[in-house]
């Protein structure tokens, strides 16, 4: 079914060819037609499958109603991060191109008078994050008694990060009558919690098993020694097929370390985390799309509102300590059916994390031992013995470069 068998206005039909996109995926095909009516949806698919048109498609179908809309808040959509929230807010002015409909962002970290005098204008629709949104609302900055949609966009990334307070609080701010739509990549009982109190007979939309990566993710696992990982990574980013590499890292300081060492080894990184400034992750982030930095460094946080074509190779330089975390960064490869690989480079203190996220995917991923960089110590339990992910399929372009310690 193309995106003109939805029920949706034919501006917002045009807006989407002219973005290159012309038949809605799974959680698309499923949860506009249901947004449309009004009915309060819960949406779980797998990161990349177009969670934000599916929320945004009906939204300004519904604002453009009214052939000349007011400019009064009628519509929030709220996420955790400030990539995300612009990541929104660009997604809703390329869709509302033909529209004479008003969006604003509003987020943290950066001065609060622009986004004010936003407000002042008139905004049909806020993209925002629960803490700036909060310290306007507290502000006499808002008017949200015409509020008619409410979003809550990765739901389980808001609660992880704290959010529960500040989301219950904008709850009880917002009328009562009102349409509710939740999305998440992972459904865990705190999102159940959240679902029950903030949506009323609502649809469940499950386009994918629960935290279930994507098809086209090719995964593997290096097992190296923990004081030679930074030295196996600059091996396999020098591969030259490797053209936009997106590497996680537990903490802030780790990703800023990381990168100062892939640099003094020529390869071309840059790092961005929480403590950046608000314009410097903004310009690392353009650098990235563009192809300036083909290396980006990222904390679990920062990488949340990444939505950058053609990522080739996601690497867990640290396992994540929670399972449904891996779901979340490998999901930023392999979008929109694509094809993409995903490495994990496992130290001996890491293998029962790494057993934790194969039970809950409930996959073995392939194994070995990268010469030169061998573990210490030998495995708590057998590693079975497999092809090597970069050596593997035809999607997969690459020849293996040897490993050798520095």
């Amino acid at each position: 079914m193309p995106f003109a068998g939805l029920g949706l206005r034919p501006e917002l039909v045009r807006a989407v060819a002219e973005e290159g996109y012309d038949v809605p995926t799974p959680i698309q095909r499923e949860t506009i037609p249901l947004a449309l009516t009004g009915r309060d949806v819960v949406g779980s698919a797998q990161t990349g499958t177009g969670k934000t048109a599916a929320f945004l498609l009906p939204i300004l179908h519904r604002l453009a109603h009214d052939h000349q809309p007011s400019h009064r808040l009628r519509a929030l959509v709220l996420v955790p991060t400030r990539e995300l929230a612009e990541q929104v807010l660009e997604r809703a002015r390329a869709y509302g191109r033909h529209l004479h409909l008003r969006a604003a962002a509003i987020y943290g970290g950066v001065g609060m008078e622009p986004q004010t005098q936003a407000l002042r204008r008139g905004v049909d629709l806020v993209i925002a994050t629960p803490g700036r949104f909060l310290d306007h609302m507290g502000r006499g900055h808002l008017d949200l008694s015409r509020v008619e949609v409410l979003v809550l966009d990765e739901a389980d990334r808001m609660l992880d990060m704290g959010f529960a307070p500040d989301v219950r609080r904008i709850l009880d701010a917002l009328p009562d009558a009102r349409q509710t739509l939740l999305f998440s990549a992972t459904i865990s009982d705190d999102v159940d919690r959240l679902a029950r109190r903030a949506l009323q007979n609502h649809t469940a939309v499950e386009t994918a098993r629960r935290a279930s990566p994507a098809d086209g993710v090719e995964h593997g696992i290096f097992a190296v020694d923990k004081l030679f990982k930074k030295d196996a990574l600059v091996s396999i980013l020098k591969l030259d097929f490797m053209r936009r590499v997106l590497v996680f890292t537990r903490t802030k300081y780790g990703a800023d370390k990381l990168a100062r060492h892939l640099k003094r080894d020529g390869v071309p990184a840059a790092a961005m985390h929480g403590d950046k400034a608000q314009s410097t992750r903004l310009r690392t982030l353009e650098d990235f799309r563009q192809g300036r930095v083909r290396i980006l460094v990222a904390t679990d946080l920062a990488a949340r509102g990444i939505d950058v074509e053609d990522i080739e190779l996601v690497v867990n330089f640290d396992v994540p300590t929670d399972p449904e975390v891996y779901v979340h960064r490998v999901g930023r490869t392999a979008r929109a059916g694509a094809q993409g690989l995903a490495l994990t480079l496992m130290s001996p203190d890491e293998w029962l994390l790494m057993a934790d996220i194969e039970k809950l995917i409930g996959q073995t991923f392939p194994r070995e031992v990268v010469p030169g960089f061998e573990p210490a110590v030998a495995p708590i339990v057998p590693m079975p013995r497999a092809q090597p992910a970069l050596n593997r399929g035809p999607s997969v372009r690459a020849r293996r470069g040897s490993a050798r310690r520095r």
